[in-house]
């Protein structure tokens, strides 16, 4: 079962041999060495599952998993050098599908990730690589963009807001909540910057669509942005 794997560990040593054991399976795994870092990469890369170090620089393991899992439903695997049990039950009731305590085998680790893939699949938990809204394709693995087919080169923000927006399509977003989920966090991201980059985003969807293309990114007045859900016709909603 082959997956896309965070891993966020600061020990160096950890996270190399965590990832050469789930490369043994077949995985593709990505490791950060932060919890912002760690916020970070799971909104733009949106892996299958994540392994979560508890004790790490600037935003801790519990705070990562309890911001995450109030936008996904990603399996988390905490790891801990905290053996209590109140720490374990903590862990958990953030939102943490697993929990090890260190320390571990690392062939337990990658049996207990394979268990938690097969849990997630089986429960349609797994989070889809390519969001598709009408005509619109976001392929969050490839990092690619096609309309209609054709394809379209984003920057990383723009392609990182198209992605929140795509997630879920009709969804009006606000700028705030733009800033938080594409920019983590740097506090010195202003509205205006979203409003910018969304300026950009949308005007290259709408060339690639044509002139009598639908309008992708709608505008909500008093609220933010959102991706029209289905297709809608050039006389969508506001600008």
């Amino acid at each position: 079962m082959s997956a896309r794997i965070l891993v966020a560990e600061d020990d160096v040593k950890q996270a190399r041999l965590i990832r050469l054991y789930l490369e043994r399976e077949g995985n593709e795994v990505q490791v950060v060495g932060d919890g912002r870092a760690a916020v970070d990469r799971a909104r733009s890369s949106r892996p299958d599952l994540i392994v979560l170090d508890v004790m790490m620089p600037n935003v801790d393991g519990l705070d990562v998993c309890r911001i995450l899992r109030a936008e996904s439903q990603v399996p988390i695997l905490l790891l801990t050098a905290r053996t209590t049990e109140e720490d374990m039950l903590l862990g958990l009731d953030l939102g943490a599908d697993d929990y090890m305590t260190k320390p571990y085998s690392p062939r337990e680790l990658t049996a207990r990730v394979r268990a938690l893939l097969r849990r997630a699949k089986a429960a349609g938990r797994t989070e889809p690589t390519v969001l598709t809204v009408g005509d619109l394709e976001v392929d969050t693995a490839r990092f690619e963009v096609r309309v209609a087919g054709e394809p379209v080169v984003l920057t990383g923000k723009e392609f990182a807001i198209l992605t929140v927006l795509a997630g879920e399509p009709g969804r009006a977003f606000t700028r705030a909540q733009i800033i938080d989920r594409v920019f983590g966090f740097d506090q010195n991201v202003l509205e205006r910057t979203v409003d910018a980059h969304v300026m950009n985003l949308r005007r290259k969807l709408e060339k690639a669509g044509g002139p009598d293309g639908p309008r992708y990114v709608e505008t909500v007045y008093g609220r933010g942005y959102r991706l029209a859900a289905g297709q809608p016709g050039p006389e969508g909603a506001a600008r």
